[in-house]
C-alpha cells in the first residue's frame, strides 16, 4: 500500500481518500478486489505504517464491519485479516481486550465457513488462518483451530506443491503468495518448538524448499517472474524478498544461476527453460490448472516470453484486473499471448472472469540440451481439436548461441484454416520494418534484436495491451503472422540478438 495522507489508500494502483480518516469499509464505487484489500489489513504489517493509525483502523472495522458483513467476512479476506492481525499482535501494536475479541470470533467464524466449493488457494488461506489463530490463543477451541489448521496444510501440501516444486495452479503469482504462506507458517513452527510434531515440520519444510528451487527456475534474469496465467507484479513479494525470508527462517541459500547454457524442464507444471548467460526463454505447455479450479488459466498453451541481456523483450500480456469486461477477456485470450489462433477459436474457452468450458490440454513436450551452445524445445496441444480437420498446433524452439532463436510452428489437420501466430513485444521497444527484417529497438532506438519472418509470412504490426500490475495498462507493439490455406501450414521467425 502507498501512502501519502494517513488517509489515502492505493490499492491495484487506484487510490481513495476518505475524509478526516472516516473510512467508507463498504466503498462501492471501487472494484472488489480494490475491496478486498481493504478488508485484507495487509498494509498495518508495513513497518512504515503508524501505529496509532493501525489501532485506530482496527477499532472502526469492528464498529463498521459486524458479523456477516458482505466482502469483509467472507472467507477469503477474512483469512487473510486474521493472519495480518496476530503477525501486527506479535510484532509491532499491543491488542486490545475488544481486538481479541474481535479476532476470536473471526476465527470461530472461519472455521464454520471454510471454503470447501472453492478449494486450491482459498482453501489453503483457510488452513494457514485456523493455523495462526490456534497457535496464537490458547484453549480447547483454539487447539481444535491449530488442528484442523495443520490437517488443511498437509492435506494441500501434497496436492498443491507438484512434485517439480510449482504450484498447481501454474500461476508464477499465486505460486509465490504460496511459498510465503508456507513460510508464515514455518516461522510459528521454528519459532515454538514442539508446538508441531516433527515430522509434520520437516515435510512442509521440504515441500517448501522444493517450491522455492522452483520459483528461482522459473525467474527471469531481471530477478521476477513470468506474467503466465494472471500473474502480475506488486501483488505477492517478490522471488528476492521470499529467498530473504526463507534464508531467516530456514536457512534457505538461493543457489547462483548458470552463466552457461542450461534447460530446465518442469514436467509437471509444465514451463520449459532455456538459460544462457543473461538471456532466458520460457514457455508454458502445462495444463491449464486443476480440473475442478482453472479459474486462473490463459489461453497460453506454447505461449513463451524471450528476456535478452537481461531485460524482457517478447512478453506475456499480464493481467489488469479480476473484473468482467473487456480487459479481462483480452487478458485471458490466446491473442493476449506469444501463441497460435486458428480461425478465430480459443485454445480454450473462457467464460465469465473465472470459468473455463472446453480445455486445450498438452499432448507432447521435450526439451533437450544439444551440446554446450544449442537446446531445442517441442511441444503440442489438443486446443484446436474440437475444430472440424482436428487441427493441432505443434511448436519447436531451437536455440544455439550463433544464430539465436528460431520459431517453428506448425498448425497440423485437414481442410483449410486460418492461422494467425502473435508476438508481443515489451512496451518499452519499437519496431523497424525493413522487408522481412523487424528491427527492434529500444526508445533510444539503441538496437536489441532482429526478428526474421522466414518463407514471405505475411505480416502485419497492431497495437495490443500490456498489463505489468493491476489497474495499468500499457500500449504495445504486437506482430501478427497471418496464413490461410490447406493444412499442414507452417510459419517461422528468427530472434536474433543485435551483437
Amino acid at each position: 500500500m502507498k501512502t501519502q495522507k494517513l488517509s489515502e489508500f492505493c490499492f491495484l494502483n487506484r487510490s481513495k481518500i476518505f475524509p478526516e480518516e472516516q473510512v467508507d469499509w463498504h466503498c462501492h464505487d471501487m472494484p472488489k478486489l480494490w475491496r478486498y484489500n481493504l478488508h485484507y489489513f495487509d498494509y498495518i504489517c508495513h513497518s512504515e505504517f503508524p501505529t496509532d493509525f493501525t489501532a485506530s483502523l482496527i477499532t472502526e472495522w469492528i464498529t463498521h464491519c459486524p458479523q456477516g458483513t458482505p466482502e469483509a467476512w467472507e472467507p477469503y479476506p477474512a483469512s487473510l485479516r486474521i493472519v495480518n492481525w496476530i503477525k501486527a499482535f506479535t510484532q509491532s501494536i499491543s491488542p486490545q481486550p475488544q481486538w481479541l475479541d474481535s479476532l476470536y470470533l473471526q476465527a470461530r467464524w472461519l472455521e464454520r465457513n471454510i471454503e470447501y466449493h472453492i478449494l486450491a488457494n482459498h482453501y489453503l488461506k483457510n488452513g494457514v488462518a485456523l493455523f495462526f489463530a490456534g497457535s496464537y490463543f490458547e484453549g480447547v477451541e483454539a487447539q481444535r483451530w491449530m488442528e484442523k489448521g495443520l490437517k488443511i496444510l498437509s492435506e494441500e501440501t501434497n496436492e498443491q506443491i507438484l512434485s517439480d516444486g510449482g504450484h498447481f495452479e501454474r500461476s508464477p503469482m499465486y505460486h509465490s503468495i504460496a511459498v510465503e504462506d508456507y513460510l508464515d507458517v514455518l516461522n510459528i513452527m521454528h519459532a515454538n518448538p514442539g508446538l508441531v510434531d516433527r515430522d509434520q515440520v520437516k515435510s512442509i519444510q521440504a515441500s517448501t524448499e522444493k517450491a522455492l528451487m522452483f520459483l528461482k527456475d522459473l525467474c527471469l534474469p531481471d530477478h521476477d517472474i513470468p506474467l503466465f496465467n494472471d500473474s502480475t507484479f506488486g501483488i505477492a513479494p517478490s522471488p528476492s524478498r521470499l529467498f530473504e525470508y526463507a534464508q531467516r527462517i530456514i536457512g534457505y541459500q538461493s543457489p547462483p544461476q548458470p552463466q552457461a547454457l542450461s534447460v530446465t524442464k518442469k514436467e509437471r507444471s509444465g514451463y520449459s527453460v532455456i538459460r544462457h548467460n543473461q538471456d532466458m526463454l520460457i514457455v508454458d505447455c502445462g495444463e491449464v490448472g486443476p480440473d475442478y479450479q482453472p479459474g486462473h488459466a490463459h489461453c497460453d498453451m506454447l505461449s513463451y516470453e524471450l528476456a535478452l541481456d537481461g531485460k524482457r523483450v517478447i512478453v506475456d500480456s499480464g493481467v489488469h484486473d479480476y473484473e468482467a469486461g473487456t480487459r479481462r477477456q483480452y487478458a485471458r485470450s490466446t491473442k493476449a499471448h506469444n501463441t497460435v489462433v486458428v480461425d478465430g477459436h480459443e485454445q480454450s474457452e473462457m467464460w465469465g472472469t473465472f470459468r473455463v468450458a472446453h480445455r486445450a490440454r498438452p499432448l507432447q513436450t521435450s526439451l533437450t540440451q544439444k551440446s554446450h551452445a544449442a537446446a531445442w524445445f517441442e511441444g503440442a496441444h489438443s486446443g484446436y481439436h474440437r475444430l472440424p480437420g482436428k487441427v493441432t498446433h505443434h511448436r519447436t524452439i531451437e536455440y544455439d548461441a550463433v544464430n539465436g532463436w528460431l520459431i517453428r510452428d506448425e498448425v497440423q489437420g485437414s481442410g483449410i484454416h486460418l492461422i494467425e501466430n502473435y508476438i508481443h513485444l515489451h512496451p518499452g521497444l519499437r519496431i523497424k520494418p525493413i522487408g522481412n527484417f523487424l528491427h527492434v529497438t529500444d526508445l533510444l532506438e539503441h538496437s536489441i534484436c532482429v526478428i526474421e519472418v522466414l518463407h514471405e509470412t505475411p505480416m502485419k504490426i497492431e497495437k495490443g495491451w500490456h498489463f505489468p500490475e493491476f489497474g495499468i495498462e500499457q500500449e504495445n507493439d504486437v506482430i501478427v503472422l497471418t496464413m490461410e490455406g490447406r493444412l499442414p501450414l507452417r510459419t517461422e521467425y528468427r530472434i536474433t540478438k543485435h551483437s
